[in-house]
C-alpha cells in the first residue's frame, strides 16, 4: 500500500528527490495525530502494556521509522526527517517552530 509518506521516502531512495525536498515536502505536510489518546494513569498505562499494539496508521510516521528499519534511510536521513515532521507537528498545534 502506497501513500505520500512510502512515495516520499521511495523517491529520495531512488534519487528522484532530494533530501531537502523530502523534508520541506514533511513539513508542509498534515500529520495524523494518535487513533487513541495517551494513557493517563497506572491502570491505562497496564492495560496498554498488555494490549495488541494498534496497526500503524498510513501516513503517519511510523512510516518513516519502517522504512529506517528496512534500511531505506540511514540515520541522518531519518534525523532530518524527523525534524521536519516534527515542525510540521509543532506548527499544527500551534506551537513554536524553532
Amino acid at each position: 500500500m502506497t501513500n505520500e509518506v512510502t512515495d516520499l521516502i521511495d523517491a529520495l531512495h531512488n534519487g528522484s528527490m532530494t533530501l531537502e525536498e523530502v523534508a520541506q515536502r514533511f513539513r508542509e505536510r498534515s500529520w495524523p495525530g494518535r487513533p487513541t489518546p495517551r494513557p493517563t494513569s497506572y491502570i491505562e498505562l497496564a492495560t496498554a502494556a498488555i494490549s495488541d499494539p494498534e496497526p500503524d496508521q498510513p501516513g503517519s510516521f511510523s512510516e518513516v521509522t519502517t522504512a529506517y528499519d528496512r534500511g531505506q534511510l540511514n540515520r541522518a536521513q531519518y534525523r532530518v526527517l524527523a525534524e521536519a515532521a516534527a515542525e510540521a507537528m509543532r506548527r499544527e498545534r500551534g506551537g513554536d517552530t524553532s
